[in-house]
């Protein structure tokens, strides 16, 4: 007894999923952590590097910066999202029409932003409970702020205890959702 086709595309849709999500997020990283001016002389700064220099890198010859704006990350990690969804769309035989394939690769990397940031927060409000004072957490906290900031200007400390990534993660998992019922609602028009 074999594999069903739709088993193997599972397979194949979850590994290019992991792949991309990988080097995609290495290079969101990257452009958020340039954006932001967070130093890359760290352990998780030199994995971004190790994980993007390839793409991103020849890229920069022909994509230039624009402003603090670093638009070779932001074209690599689309690019990837692309291949992704160039494979998907082959591995299905090439049904559909080929256009959606850029739409879906655009909404990948939104997507790819949204779950990035949520995972940072997560890690961000385990560390805070239990290592607060790693060189790890500083770099966590600093990649953090900037999401943070609005919220922690609307919400108090509630018995010393800081509320704000519990509403920022709300707030995304709600980006999120938004963004799965927009992307279903531009390529499929339901």
């Amino acid at each position: 007894m074999g594999l069903s086709p739709m088993v193997l595309y599972q397979i194949a849709s979850f590994l290019l999923d992991v792949a991309a999500g990988l080097f995609g997020g290495a290079c969101l990283l990257r452009w958020y952590m340039q954006l932001h001016r967070v130093p890359f002389g760290n352990p998780i700064g030199r994995l971004v590097f190790a994980l993007s220099d390839w793409l991103v890198m020849p890229l920069r010859r022909v994509v230039p910066a624009a402003g603090r704006w670093d638009l070779s990350s932001l074209v690599a990690a689309y690019l990837i999202e692309l291949a992704q969804y160039l494979l998907l769309w082959a591995l299905t035989g090439f049904q559909g029409l080929w256009v959606s394939v850029g739409l879906l690769a655009v909404f990948g990397v939104l997507r790819l932003l949204l779950t990035g940031m949520t995972g940072l927060l997560i890690v961000y409000a385990l560390m805070s409970w239990v290592q607060n004072g790693s060189p790890i957490f500083d770099l966590l906290d600093r990649l953090c702020a900037p999401v943070l900031r609005p919220f922690r200007r609307l919400i108090p400390l509630v018995g010393g205890v800081d509320l704000a990534p519990l509403a920022a993660l709300v707030a995304l998992n709600i980006g999120i959702m938004l963004l799965g019922n927009l992307q279903t609602v531009v390529l499929y028009g339901l």
